[in-house]
């Protein structure tokens, strides 16, 4: 069953011809937009490496780089096609390559959409991410003369300054790790030995935040140790009193800007994947017109142009019988290899 038929003029092949011509170029202006986003979106998660324990919210940028490519590619010949389509002659010259072209521009194009879904579905993935990410990176906060390490407290510092948070979760995280070195501290006074020694696992464990959690909005100086302790500070109520450090954790901070990036991202793309689709239907039309006054007398006749010559199943299968056949010679060739080894042996 023909899929999308529509009768067309020879005015209107030319109109679409010149409007398809126009759009692709649009199209391909896309594809370049598509691939910068990827790269903007790539440098942002690289940028907080450190504080992610995995790179599987990756695939999104590294999608985006890999359509944005091929729609560039794909647009820039569907406009070399439409001006071949003005010409009856010159035209017959991509009947060969239109079925590949279409598959992968197809497949590219499927792509795209998965680039938009991923997008939205992959808040999970970041945050738990980030949970082990931050939470390890609190605890090498003090490292700072380890190799491997020793970035790690100005990258945390960085961080919470620049996303006004404190903490994986909130500020108290950081009551729960040492996160001032051994270096710093006296061990000859009173004070130190007793929380070391009240500390079973023998750390020096304080209810204070370091500087970079200070709030410098709040009018008050910083209290960023004994933040617990009401009787260390003048007309100080921790309980009631709004406190002028950072009380946010820097993991919802990060979720929240992530996630708003690349659902902003998403919806450019999405657009990107309507004009994309819009290009290989108009081209498709175009195409099967053309098609239908190849070889004639009069070239201006009217024609008509469709979609799909068959159902949407029967065109899958076409494009997939190939593949399926291929990969199955291949399953037979390496049974056959395996077979012959065990018998050699």
């Amino acid at each position: 069953m023909v899929v999308g038929k529509m009768k067309l003029t020879f005015q209107k092949r030319v109109k679409l011809a010149q409007g398809l011509w126009l759009l692709s170029w649009v199209a391909t202006l896309c594809g370049a937009i598509t691939f910068t986003l990827g790269c903007f979106l790539k440098t942002e998660l690289r940028r907080r490496t450190e504080v992610m324990d995995n790179t599987d919210i990756h695939c999104v940028p590294n999608t985006l780089l890999i359509v944005g490519l091929a729609s560039m590619g794909s647009n820039y010949f569907a406009g070399r096609i439409c001006q071949d389509a003005l010409d009856a002659g010159r035209f017959p010259r991509w009947k060969n390559f239109l079925k590949p072209f279409y598959g992968g521009s197809i497949f590219f194009t499927t792509l795209m959409l998965i680039a938009v879904i991923l997008s939205y579905v992959m808040k999970g993935s970041l945050e738990s991410s980030l949970k082990i990410g931050l939470k390890n990176g609190i605890r090498f906060y003090k490292d700072t003369d380890t190799p491997g390490r020793c970035f790690q407290k100005q990258t945390i510092d960085r961080l919470q300054m620049e996303f006004q948070c404190c903490g994986n979760n909130d500020y108290k995280d950081w009551f729960e790790v040492q996160w001032i070195s051994n270096r710093y501290l006296d061990f000859s006074s009173k004070e130190v030995k007793d929380r070391i020694k009240s500390n079973v696992d023998g750390r020096y464990l304080v209810d204070g935040v370091p500087f970079s959690c200070c709030n410098p909005r709040s009018p008050r100086p910083c209290i960023q140790y004994k933040i617990t302790n009401n009787t260390a500070h003048y007309n100080y109520e921790h309980q009631t009193e709004e406190l002028n450090i950072f009380i946010g954790g820097c993991r919802e901070a990060l979720v929240n800007y992530y996630m708003g990036l690349m659902n902003t991202i998403g919806g450019v793309v999405m657009s990107v994947f309507l004009i994309q689709s819009s290009v290989l239907a108009t081209l498709r039309l175009l195409q099967t017109s053309m098609e239908a006054v190849a070889g004639q007398e009069n070239v201006e006749m009217d024609a008509e142009g469709y979609l799909l010559e068959k159902g949407v199943k029967e065109t899958v299968m076409e494009y997939l019988d190939p593949v399926l056949k291929l990969m199955w010679l291949n399953q037979v060739t390496s049974s056959e290899d395996t077979g012959t080894k065990d018998g050699n042996s």
